[in-house]
C-alpha cells in the first residue's frame, strides 16, 4: 500500500543550492542577507509602459513562412509559425493565486484579450506554478469549439486529469513529437521546482520548449534558473533562430538565483542557445520579487554591453506587440 501512495519526486539537472519555505519567510519578514542595490543608471520608464494596440489583421493572416511573436505579458507569448498559432504559459487573469489577502494583481494588461487571439492550435506550459498555469484560462481555452493540444512537463497531466480537462500530452526532457504539418516539438531541461501548494513540491517536472520546422527553431525557456544545460540545448539543436527568455523575478539573488536568472545571465542564455534573436519575457507584468518593475531591461541593455552585443539581438516588446523574422 505505502510503495502505490509514493510519488516520484522531480530534480534539476545539476546541483544548486535549495531555498526553502524558512528562506522564504526569512526574506519576506527582512531576516536575510542585505543585497546592495542594482546600480542601473536609468530604470525603464514603467508608469509610462502601456499596452500597444495590437494589429489584429496581422495577427489573423500571418505569413506562414515567417515567425511571428507576440507577447501578451509575463510569460504568454503568441507564435505563429507554419500555420499554427500557439500560446506559452497563458495566464490573461488579473490576479493570481487562489489564497485571498494574498494575491498578486497584474501592473499591466494583457496585450491581447482572449476574444481576440487567433485560434490557437498548440499550448506549451512550462511548469505548474500559478503565474505560469492559470486555471481560469485554460478551461477558456479547452471549452473552444476546436481546442489546443496542451502541452506538459512530466507528471503534470495528473492535474488536467483532475480539473477534468483533456488534449493534453506529457513530454518528458528530450523527448519530442511531431505536429500536423511537420512541425517538431522538444521537451528540454531547465532549472527551476514545481509546486502549488504546500505539499507537492516537485511532484511535477519543469521544462523549455524547442520548436522546430524547416531548418528554423523557436526556444521558449519558460522559468529557470542558470546552468551549464543550456549549452546543451544550443549544441543539440545547432543553435535557434528565436529564443524568449526571462529576465525578472530576481531579486534577492541569495534567494532567486537558483530558479530565477538575472539579465546578465538571460544574456548568457542567448549566447549558450546560440539565438539569433531573443525577446525577453517574465517581466513587468506582475510584482513577484523586489527589483523595480522596470529594472529588468535597463539592466539588459548593460548586460548586453558588457558582452559587446547589438541592443538588436535581445530586445523587449509592449504587451501587444508584434514583431516577425
Amino acid at each position: 500500500m505505502l510503495g502505490r501512495l509514493q510519488r516520484k519526486i522531480y530534480q534539476n539537472e545539476f546541483a544548486h543550492p535549495h531555498h526553502s519555505l524558512r528562506d522564504v519567510l526569512r526574506w519576506k519578514t527582512g531576516f536575510g542577507p542585505v543585497e546592495a542595490p542594482c546600480p542601473v543608471p536609468e530604470c525603464f520608464p514603467f508608469d509610462r509602459w502601456t499596452t500597444t494596440s495590437p494589429d489584429l489583421q496581422r495577427l489573423q493572416q500571418p505569413d506562414a513562412s515567417r515567425i511571428q511573436t507576440t507577447w501578451i505579458g509575463h510569460s504568454t507569448f503568441l507564435i505563429q509559425h507554419r500555420g499554427r498559432n500557439i500560446l506559452t504559459d497563458p495566464i490573461f487573469g488579473d490576479c493570481l493565486t487562489p489564497v485571498p489577502g494574498l494575491r498578486l494583481r497584474r501592473h499591466a494588461p494583457p496585450g491581447l484579450t482572449p476574444n481576440q487571439l487567433p485560434p490557437i492550435h498548440d499550448v506549451l506550459i512550462s511548469h505548474c506554478h500559478y503565474d505560469h498555469l492559470d486555471l481560469p484560462t485554460i478551461r477558456w481555452l479547452s471549452r473552444q469549439p476546436c481546442p489546443p493540444c496542451f502541452w506538459l512537463p512530466s507528471g503534470l497531466g495528473g492535474w488536467f486529469r483532475r480539473q477534468r480537462i483533456g488534449g493534453f500530452q506529457e513530454l518528458a526532457w528530450w523527448a519530442s513529437a511531431t505536429l500536423d504539418g511537420g512541425m517538431e516539438i522538444h521537451s528540454v531541461p531547465a532549472q527551476h521546482f514545481a509546486a502549488r501548494g504546500p505539499f507537492d513540491r516537485n511532484q511535477t517536472h519543469w521544462c523549455g520548449w524547442v520548436l522546430r520546422s524547416s531548418g528554423q527553431a523557436i526556444y521558449f525557456a519558460g522559468d529557470t534558473g542558470y546552468c551549464a544545460g543550456f549549452q546543451r540545448i544550443g549544441e543539440h539543436f545547432g543553435g535557434v533562430d528565436l529564443a524568449l527568455i526571462p529576465i525578472g523575478a530576481y531579486r534577492p539573488r541569495w534567494l532567486m538565483r537558483p530558479v530565477h536568472v538575472d539579465p546578465f545571465e538571460a544574456v548568457k542564455i542567448h549566447q549558450d542557445v546560440r539565438s539569433r534573436f531573443s525577446v525577453a519575457g517574465h517581466w513587468g507584468t506582475f510584482r513577484l520579487t523586489d527589483e523595480p518593475l522596470g529594472e529588468p531591461p535597463a539592466l539588459l541593455q548593460t548586460a548586453l554591453a558588457g558582452q559587446h552585443l547589438s541592443p538588436k539581438e535581445f530586445i523587449v516588446l509592449r504587451p501587444g506587440e508584434t514583431i516577425a523574422g
